[in-house]
């Protein structure tokens, strides 16, 4: 929770070398107006902060988000810092999210709830640019040699294995049992937009 993220975790991600280089920081409005609605105790310029204290500390940093589209009273300026936000942020990826009555919350009782088609359509635009920007930045580490933890056997192919690097990709690459729970060097191969297919390296 944003309101949580202190300059200690801050910092103990960036020197800590049991940490991984990969942090869920939802944001769920870019709006400090939809934010104080919503009670999420931080703002629109609260939250760049923290992702600019963030990145400045662990430049590598994979960072994602969640994001509701749709929330009782939005309007289309709430919606534009919701974008702003997100392209400011540079997400590696956001969970977006349509918003949806639950019974027995405050917001279900609101007024102003947006109608089903302005809904989709920002909900259409706001994916449009979050995949935009994922694309952009997927593939940046296609043609390096990184440690990457084994997870599992491939569910799809027995003759890969699964594993993730320290921001959390995904990579698969040949080889069995054997390996799992291993850290291996892996040279990514080539980048399949939400995985990695890599070899082991020598070295490994």
């Amino acid at each position: 929770h944003p309101k949580d993220l202190s300059d200690e975790l801050i910092r103990t991600m960036a020197e800590s070398k049991k940490v991984c280089h990969h942090l869920h920081l939802p944001m769920q409005s870019g709006s400090s107006r939809i934010l104080k609605i919503m009670n999420r105790r931080y703002d629109k310029e609260k939250y760049l902060e923290l992702v600019a204290k963030i990145r400045n500390a662990v430049p590598d940093i994979s960072l994602t988000t969640d994001i509701i589209v749709g929330f009782p009273g939005e309007t289309e300026e709430d919606f534009q810092d919701t974008l702003d936000v997100v392209e400011k942020c540079d997400f590696d990826s956001a969970f977006t999210f349509i918003y949806s009555k639950r019974s027995g919350t405050p917001a279900a009782k609101m007024e102003n709830q947006v109608p089903e088609d302005v809904v989709k359509d920002r909900f259409d635009r706001l994916l449009h640019v979050v995949q935009e920007i994922g694309s952009q930045k997927a593939g940046a580490l296609q043609g390096t040699v990184q440690k990457v933890l084994i997870e599992e056997i491939n569910a799809q192919d027995e003759h890969l294995v699964t594993g993730r690097l320290s921001n959390n990709s995904v990579v698969h690459v040949p080889g069995g049992a054997d390996l799992i729970g291993k850290i291996v060097n892996v040279s990514l191969d080539e980048c399949k937009g939400f995985y990695y297919l890599g070899t082991l390296a020598e070295g490994r």
